[in-house]
C-alpha cells in the first residue's frame, strides 16, 4: 500500500504572530463539516465565516475535482491580495486540472484521502507562511504536462487557440467573479442584451455548454 505523503513537522504559526484565520470553502456539505471539525480543534487556527472570508489569511478549497465551478472560485480567490489559497481535492483527473488548479492561483495541495487533523494543519501553517505543497507524483505529473504542452506548441499541425477580443474577455472575467447579466451592463456600459449577445457568441463560436464552462475553457487557456 502506498504511504501517503510526508509533509513533515508542521511549520510555526507565527504567521501574524497568533492564530491563523481560514476560510473553507466545499460545495459538499458533509465535505465542509468534516473539515471544519477537523481545523476547529487546533488552537493554531481561526476559522471565519464566508462571509468575512475576504479577510482570512488561507482559504481551503475542498473538493472531489477541479471542475469549471471550483476553477472560477479559484480565479476569484486568486485575484484577493490577502489571502492564499490550498486544495484539498479528491482526484486530478489529468494533467491539465492540475495545471488549471496552479494556475488559479493554488499553492498548495493535499488529497482528501490523506486529509486528517495533522496534515490539514500542516497545509494551512505552510499556506501562512507562504510555501509550497505538492506531492511528489503531483509534480512529477505537473511537469510531464507541461512538457506535452511545450512539444505541441512546437508542432507546425498543432491547433491554435481561439482568441477572444478585450470586449468578450472583459465580460468573461466578471461572470468569474460571480456578478450576473444587469450587474456586468453596469459595470461595462453596454445593454443587457449586448451582455447576453457578447456571451452567446462566445458559447457558440468555441462550442460550449454555458457561461461557466466559458469562463473555464478561457482559465485553461490563458485567455482571461
Amino acid at each position: 500500500m502506498t504511504q501517503p505523503e510526508n509533509y513533515g513537522p508542521a511549520p510555526s504559526s507565527d504567521v501574524a504572530g497568533g492564530r491563523v484565520t481560514v476560510a473553507v470553502y466545499a460545495p459538499d456539505p458533509v465535505l465542509h463539516v468534516g473539515v471544519v471539525h477537523q481545523l476547529r480543534q487546533r488552537r493554531e487556527i481561526e476559522l471565519v465565516d464566508l462571509a468575512d472570508a475576504d479577510g482570512a489569511q488561507v482559504s481551503l478549497v475542498a473538493v472531489d475535482s477541479v471542475d469549471d465551478e471550483t476553477a472560477a472560485l479559484l480565479y476569484r480567490l486568486r485575484h484577493n491580495p490577502g489571502t492564499r489559497t490550498g486544495l484539498v481535492v479528491g482526484t486530478f483527473e489529468s494533467g491539465d486540472a492540475l495545471q488549471r488548479a496552479i494556475e488559479c492561483g493554488v499553492t498548495a495541495v493535499l488529497r482528501r484521502t490523506e486529509a486528517d487533523q495533522d496534515r490539514l494543519l500542516r497545509l494551512v501553517l505552510a499556506i501562512a507562511n507562504g510555501e509550497g505543497v505538492l506531492p511528489g507524483d503531483l509534480l512529477a505529473k505537473l511537469l510531464d504536462h507541461v512538457g506535452s504542452l511545450q512539444r505541441s506548441t512546437l508542432d507546425p499541425h498543432a491547433v491554435s487557440l481561439s482568441t477572444l477580443t478585450s470586449r468578450e474577455a472583459d465580460m468573461l472575467r466578471l461572470v468569474s467573479e460571480g456578478l450576473d447579466t444587469s450587474e456586468i451592463a453596469r459595470k461595462t456600459s453596454y445593454s443587457e442584451r449586448t451582455v447576453k449577445n457578447v456571451l452567446h457568441e462566445i458559447i457558440t463560436r468555441l462550442h460550449l455548454r454555458n457561461r461557466t464552462h466559458a469562463v473555464g475553457y478561457a482559465l485553461r487557456n490563458g485567455l482571461i
